[in-house]
C-alpha cells in the first residue's frame, strides 16, 4: 500500500515534536563534543591539518607546568607530531623517537643521517625525511619500517598527504629541486614535479591540489594526481616556510621580510604588508584563526593581521628572532623563539599570558594536543608542558 506524501505521522503531535527534537539536539550535540575532542587530541601533522592552518582544537591552561622532558642523542631541529597517545620527533643524531604521553620511549628507529624534517601520521603509520634524501614509512606501533624511498637531495619539510579514488598520496619536497609523490602503501613512485629551486618548506593541500613555495618566489599549484601544474604564480624572491590556505586564498612569507596573501583563483597578490625599517626574513609559516592570521619574524615580532586586508593589529617582541611557527588554540598563540624563550600571549590583543625560559634555542614550532603542549629545542630534548 502506497503511503500518502505530507507530513509524517506523528510529527502533528505537539509533544512529539518536543521530544524529537531534544533528541536531535543531544545527538547533535553529542556528535559535535565526540568531533572536537577527537581533534583536540591530535596533532598528526607540524601544522595541525593538512591546509597547515597550525590551529588546534585544544584549551591550554593560562600556566602550564612542565610535566617531563626526554634526551634525544643531538640537537632537536624537528617538530614534534602527536596521535594516537604517540609523540614521535626526530633528531640531528639520526634517530626517529616514539614517546608515550608521559615522555617513555617506545621505539627508536635509525635513518642514517640527520633529521631536521617534522614528521607525518596517518593511518597508524610514520613518514619522515632525513638529510640524505629518503624518506621513510614506519609503523606507528612498532617503528617498523614499511618501505624506504630516496630523492637526490636533503629533506627539510614535513610531508603531506591526499586520498583520492582509494589511493593514497604522500608528497614531499627536496633540494633536488622536486616535490616527489609516492604511494602510501608501497612508497612507490607516482610523479615528480620540478620546481626552479630548492624546496624548503612543506606543502598544504586542499581539494585535490598541493600548493607550496620554493625557493624560486613561487607559488606553485599542483594537481595530485597527476603531478601536473595548474597554477604557478609569481609572489616573492624566496619563500623559506610554509603556506597556509583558507577560502581559495594562500598565505606565506619571503626572505626579504614581506607577508603575502594569494588569490588563488586569480592568480595574483591580493594584499602584502613588510617592515620597511628591518626587511628581516619570515621563516616561519602563518597560523589562521577566523579573521586573524599570525606569523613571526627574525626581528624578534610576532605579527597579528586582519586576514582580509592585511592590516596589523597588533604585535609582541619575543625578545630574540624567531624561525618558528606560531600555534594558535582559542583565545591564545604559541610562539618560541631562538633564546629559548616559550610564551603564550592573548589572541584577541598579543598581551602576555605566561612564559617559560627552556634556555636552549627552538626553531620549530610547538605541537598541541590533549590540553598539552609539546616542544623539541636544540639541547636534545623533548618537552612536555600542561596540568
Amino acid at each position: 500500500m502506497q503511503r500518502e506524501t505530507g507530513t509524517p505521522e506523528g510529527f502533528n503531535n505537539p509533544m512529539k515534536m518536543i521530544r524529537l527534537n531534544t533528541l536531535f539536539t543531544f545527538l547533535f550535540l553529542l556528535l559535535a563534543h565526540h568531533t572536537f575532542a577527537q581533534s583536540s587530541s591530535s596533532w598528526a601533522i607540524f601544522r595541525g591539518n593538512q591546509q597547515l592552518n597550525g590551529i588546534s582544537g585544544a584549551k591550554i591552561p593560562d600556566h602550564p607546568k612542565l610535566l617531563w622532558s626526554f634526551q634525544t642523542g643531538d640537537n632537536i631541529k624537528s617538530a614534534p607530531v602527536i596521535d594516537q597517545g604517540k609523540v614521535v620527533i626526530g633528531s640531528t643524531d639520526g634517530l626517529i623517537y616514539c614517546l608515550s604521553l608521559e615522555g617513555k620511549l617506545l621505539w627508536k628507529f635509525e635513518t642514517g643521517n640527520a633529521i631536521e624534517a617534522p614528521a607525518l601520521i596517518h593511518k597508524n603509520t610514520v613518514y619522515a625525511g632525513n638529510l640524505d634524501g629518503t624518506l621513510f614509512a614506519l609503523d606507528l606501533n612498532s617503528g617498523e619500517k614499511k618501505w624506504e624511498y630516496k630523492t637526490d637531495n636533503q629533506i627539510i619539510g614535513s610531508a603531506n598527504w591526499w586520498e583520492d579514488g582509494g589511493t593514497t598520496y604522500i608528497f614531499v619536497g627536496s633540494y633536488d629541486y622536486y616535490l616527489h609523490c609516492v604511494d602510501a602503501n608501497t612508497g612507490t613512485a607516482k610523479w615528480k614535479y620540478e620546481s626552479d629551486n630548492f624546496i624548503n618548506g612543506a606543502a598544504a593541500c586542499q581539494n585535490g591540489k598541493i600548493f607550496f613555495g620554493g625557493c624560486d618566489g613561487f607559488l606553485h599549484v599542483v594537481d595530485v594526481q597527476t603531478g601536473k601544474a595548474d597554477k604557478k604564480i609569481d609572489v616573492a624572491t624566496y619563500v623559506p616556510g610554509s603556506p597556509a590556505l583558507e577560502s581559495g586564498k594562500a598565505y606565506l612569507g619571503d626572505y626579504d621580510g614581506r607577508f603575502f596573501e594569494v588569490d588563488i583563483a586569480e592568480g595574483k597578490t591580493t594584499w602584502v604588508w613588510e617592515d620597511t625599517e628591518t626587511n628581516l626574513p619570515f621563516l616561519a609559516s602563518p597560523a589562521i584563526s577566523g579573521d586573524r592570521i599570525f606569523i613571526a619574524n627574525h626581528n624578534k615580532l610576532l605579527y597579528c593581521f586582519n586576514k582580509n586586508n592585511g592590516e596589523k593589529l597588533w604585535e609582541y617582541n619575543t625578545g630574540s628572532r624567531v624561525e618558528a611557527s606560531p600555534v594558535v588554540t582559542k583565545d591564545k598563540v604559541i610562539v618560541a623563539n631562538m633564546r629559548g624563550d616559550l610564551a603564550l600571549v592573548g589572541l584577541s590583543d598579543g598581551k602576555v599570558v605566561w612564559t617559560y625560559e627552556i634556555g636552549s634555542q627552538i626553531i620549530s614550532n610547538p605541537a598541541v594536543a590533549g590540553d598539552r603542549i609539546y616542544v623539541g629545542a636544540y639541547d636534545g630534548l623533548v618537552y612536555c608542558f600542561g596540568n
